[in-house]
């Protein structure tokens, strides 16, 4: 048999030819798969006229090669600039942040002696804010200590007149950087309140001076409650607490430990040291809640010894428990509800 081209391009397909001897094509040394030597250039003509063999050199099946070279490329493209971009934000993320590795930088004012010109502000405005025409001279005097050299030895004061303040207070301290601060004071006469701006100055060695003339501020205004109280109080319970808090308060104003710890869940309660006679629990409001616990509060009525008879009304918040049928004293503290009673 003998083979003929099917296919003009490409690895040729062989076609069987009947006619060929049974042994010639098997005896023949040349590949059927291979194109003869005329016409492998494209477009060129073969035996017979037929167009020449050979590989296809057109773009039918390249075309995926650029594509996954493309890929390629974008992939590596990717992963270096990843690669450059991640460790530069944790870089800036740090420097943003202040990692605990990295201390932040101290504030300005962080070195500034504040307790200790809180303490010179206040023994400065007791002289200041304290002056009497008949003794000029002792404030004079006294007002040295605190003032820089060359200043006005009665630091703007005329010399007429009489003032006196019952006490001075810190407020605040705002500290502008390591050498400067205001300090501010509540000061109290005998009929209000004033508030003192005193800038003081300290040097490297924590010698501090009064920098500049005080300046009195509007004083503290009072705030305003939010409404309080309890709604929904549960006067069976404080009905039932009144005789054992009053019994709990007249220890309480002893101090007697010993009776104390009767009135107590396991915890101790010093109590008053007889400073003060116990009166009366004039008022006891016990909101709803679980039946083994509540916080309560107490309005008490004391005598402060050696007051002479005075009364004073005070309230308490307690925690109690109960313990079979027993109400006993966890603890015991000031108030912060508003109007708790």
């Amino acid at each position: 048999m003998a083979r003929r081209s099917a296919v003009g391009r490409g690895r040729d397909t062989a076609v069987v030819d009947e006619t060929a001897a049974p042994g010639r094509a098997l005896a023949s040394s040349a590949d059927p798969w291979d194109l003869p030597e005329t016409g492998r250039g494209r477009g060129g003509s073969g035996d017979g006229g037929a167009r020449g063999g050979g590989r296809w050199g057109g773009s039918g099946g390249r075309w995926w090669v650029w594509v996954g070279r493309a890929v390629l490329w974008a992939l590596i493209v990717v992963i270096l600039v990843n690669g450059v971009r991640a460790p530069f934000e944790r870089f800036t993320a740090d420097d943003t942040a202040g990692g605990s590795d990295t201390p932040s930088k101290p504030p300005k004012s962080a070195g500034f002696p504040s307790s200790a010109a809180g303490a010179f502000a206040i023994q400065f405005a007791n002289v200041y804010l304290n002056f009497d025409q008949k003794t000029a001279p002792v404030r004079e005097a006294q007002l040295r200590t605190f003032l820089p050299d060359g200043a006005d030895a009665q630091f703007g004061w005329n010399g007429v007149g009489k003032m006196q303040v019952q006490s001075v207070q810190v407020a605040g301290v705002d500290a502008r950087d390591a050498n400067n601060a205001t300090v501010t004071l509540l000061a109290r006469t005998a009929d209000r309140w004033l508030r003192l701006a005193v800038p003081v100055y300290a040097d490297k060695s924590g010698s501090l001076v009064v920098s500049a003339r005080p300046a009195l501020l509007p004083p503290p205004t009072k705030a305003q409650l939010p409404q309080g109280g309890v709604d929904d109080r549960d006067t069976s319970l404080e009905t039932e607490l009144q005789p054992f808090l009053g019994t709990f308060f007249q220890e309480y104003a002893t101090g007697n430990q010993a009776a104390l710890s009767r009135f107590s869940n396991g915890t101790t309660i010093a109590g008053l040291a007889s400073s003060v006679n116990f009166v009366q629990v004039k008022e006891i409001v016990a909101p709803r809640g679980p039946a083994g616990e509540r916080t309560v509060t107490a309005t008490v009525v004391w005598q402060p010894a050696g007051g002479g008879g005075g009364e004073l009304e005070q309230t308490y918040q307690l925690a109690m428990v109960k313990k079979n049928s027993t109400w006993l004293v966890q603890d015991i503290r000031g108030t912060t509800e508003p109007k708790a009673s």
